[in-house]
């Protein structure tokens, strides 16, 4: 049974707010009539890129953390329909294709609790089944033809999005990662702390540069780790960039860039390195929202980029009086990205 829901027109202009003179990305956006045939209609489609939304939180409960990605999906989605369609940035540039439905899921892991071990294993093998959709549908798109953007759901898709940009390649692909974290962590059960792991282990991914780690947060395990493998995994701290001025941020765009820009390679964004974006892992200090997009901006210009992935954002649970900003903050990302490409 297919795991995709689409939209159909009505439904996304109830989401709109028409305005007289004006036309918004919810009236000209590209949307799927069915998800029965959704790859042979995206095939025919004009449009260059893809939306796809992963509205989960297990890979972030079985990682111990705080629920709560779940909901920057449908967040994301009001926002995005209502900026403006103009010579800018044309809404029919792109595909709203529809968000995977993990709603059975997501029920089975409220009833589990991570703390028991045994019941932390069945949320690793909920992941794994996460993982496979995600990696089909995002190797579907790109055999169409068509550039992904990926809207979550935990840092766990990031291993979907690998191997579906490699089967769809049938090669091995590199990835920068701006991130607080390495994501690095064990292979002892999938969650949202281990996706670019098993991604080196089982061949998807080649180089991996994680740009603007938090000293802090970087267990001495891994940095061992890093070591042994530091040809292919490379990585610059915020505090080299942003606190010590060790390194400028534009030098490291470059260097970057040198690891990862011989292949496919994706775009991952986590958004738990901005600060004060609610997210499970909220982070107090960190790159700016304005370096954050110029990030995106300089690699979505590179000709392979393959894919781009926004995710850990939560909603949820910002303390904010206004839970819009982070679906206008991921709409901002989003147009960058396909601004960057046009």
């Amino acid at each position: 049974m297919s795991k995709l829901i689409t939209y159909s027109q009505s439904e996304i202009l109830k989401l709109t707010d028409p305005r007289a003179g004006e036309e918004k990305f919810g009236e000209r956006i590209q949307l799927i009539e069915s998800p029965d045939n959704w790859f042979d209609q995206l095939k025919a489609q004009n449009s260059r890129f893809v939306i796809i939304g992963i509205p989960e939180d297990i890979g972030v409960r079985a990682n111990m953390g705080r629920p709560g990605t779940a909901t920057a999906w449908d967040n994301f989605l009001e926002n995005l329909v209502n900026i403006q369609h103009n010579r800018l940035c044309r809404g029919y540039w792109i595909t709203l294709l529809g968000e995977l439905d993990f709603s059975e899921e997501m029920k089975r892991a409220s009833e589990l609790n991570p703390s028991i071990k045994e019941e932390r294993k069945m949320m690793f093998d909920l992941v794994t089944e996460i993982d496979s959709e995600v990696e089909l549908y995002v190797s579907k798109i790109i055999s169409a033809g068509k550039i992904p953007i990926i809207v979550g759901g935990g840092h766990n898709n990031a291993y979907g999005n690998i191997k579906g940009l490699a089967l769809a390649k049938d090669m091995s692909i590199n990835v920068i990662n701006f991130d607080a974290h390495t994501d690095l962590r064990p292979m002892k059960g999938r969650h949202s702390g281990n996706g670019f792991s098993y991604a080196m282990k089982e061949g998807y991914l080649s180089n991996y540069f994680i740009f603007g780690l938090h000293e802090n947060y970087i267990s001495k395990g891994v940095l061992n780790e890093i070591g042994k493998i530091s040809d292919r995994v490379k990585y610059n701290t915020y505090e080299e960039i942003g606190v010590r001025g060790e390194k400028s941020f534009e030098d490291e765009l470059m260097t970057a860039q040198k690891h990862i820009e011989d292949r496919p390679f994706g775009l991952e964004i986590d958004l738990d390195s901005i600060p004060m974006i609610a997210s499970s892992a909220i982070t107090p200090s960190g790159f700016s929202a304005e370096r954050t997009r110029q990030f995106i901006y300089h690699f979505a210009g590179l000709k392979n980029v393959a894919y781009l992935h926004l995710c850990e954002g939560a909603p949820v649970l910002s303390s904010d009086k206004n839970p819009n900003l982070i679906g206008k903050f991921i709409s901002y990302l989003i147009t960058d990205f396909v601004k960057a490409k046009m």
